[in-house]
């Protein structure tokens, strides 16, 4: 018998393990579009209904889910044969991170991570997936959180909880009366990520309700808002650790009334790889570079999930 595309098994692998188009889309580094035509074709060539909305993501049907977990197991076999197949020279270290805190932070200070670990390859993916760590997708994860969410078997570390800014270009600013109060803000062009749930949050703490539907671009990622707001598009909220560079050099001000925190970043791995050297020494890296600066500096305590 015929088997389905392989790319399209591929996607439905994804999209049912992340329960997310962009997920998914992102961890195979196509569109969402096509991630969306995969699932399509796939279904129409099984003749079966694997995924059904749910929200603003998808479930998988009673079918999908009984493919999945045959898919699944399909998919780990290549991924073991691929893995003992490959001659073991140097030992790599996968570091999953969500990609602005990547592109923004992480990225230009690699090579005294690399200096620490001589004798690893470092693979640093950036992503908005969640890895599975007992099926070995990566060593370790940072992750931005607004709060503690704990899992089985994983350990979890606050980094660094930095505050969040509202801010635009000084062209910008000049096109537009003075922000006074977080109401103002309403009156304002607002650049939103995934969704608007950032800007709603910001609202919120900063006490004002009964907000309207808000609007403006979304452009998924924070390091394109920061963009945005750097050509003059519009307001863009950003943590410290993202626009440090950006405010002390002028290219971005911060328009807000006081600045708030939301949220922190999150080390990830394994609770039984924890006290692993290779870990302990990403760990006490990370913390060194997000904790710099004008970082806000977290508690050094770990959690961990029962």
């Amino acid at each position: 018998m015929r088997l389905p595309s392989l790319n399209a098994l591929r996607a439905f692998e994804a999209v049912g393990r992340t329960g997310s188009i962009k997920a998914a889309s992102d961890e195979l580094a196509v569109s969402p579009t096509v991630v969306s035509r995969h699932i399509r074709n796939l279904q129409l060539d099984l003749g079966v209904a694997l995924v059904e909305p749910h929200g603003r993501g998808l479930l998988l049907t009673t079918s999908g889910e009984a493919f999945h977990a045959q898919i699944s197991r399909a998919f780990d076999i290549m991924r073991q044969a691929n893995e003992d197949i490959r001659p073991s020279v140097r030992r790599s270290l996968t570091i999953w991170c969500i990609p602005g805190i990547a592109n923004q932070r992480l990225l230009g200070r690699l090579p005294q991570l690399q200096a620490r670990l001589p004798n690893y390859d470092i693979l640093l993916q950036p992503t908005l997936s969640r890895p599975d760590f007992a099926r070995g997708e990566a060593d370790a994860e940072v992750i931005h959180m607004n709060m503690l969410i704990t899992h089985p078997n994983v350990r979890t570390e606050l980094i660094a909880a930095p505050a969040v800014h509202a801010v635009a270009s000084p062209a910008f600013r000049s096109r537009f009366p003075p922000v006074t109060e977080p109401a103002d803000f309403l009156k304002l062009p607002l650049i939103h990520e995934a969704s608007t749930l950032y800007w709603e949050q910001w609202f919120e703490y900063a006490g004002v309700s009964d907000l309207p539907m808000l609007r403006g671009p979304r452009l998924w990622h924070a390091h394109l808002t920061i963009e945005a707001a750097r050509q003059g598009q519009g307001v863009a909220l950003a943590n410290t650790l993202l626009v440090e560079d950006d405010l002390a050099s002028g290219r971005l001000v911060d328009l807000s009334p006081q600045p708030v925190s939301l949220g922190g970043y999150y080390f990830v791995a394994a609770s039984r790889r924890w006290a692993d050297p290779e870990l302990v020494v990403l760990r006490r890296w990370l913390k060194e570079t997000l904790q710099s600066g004008a970082a806000t500096a977290a508690s050094d305590a770990a959690v961990r999930s029962e």
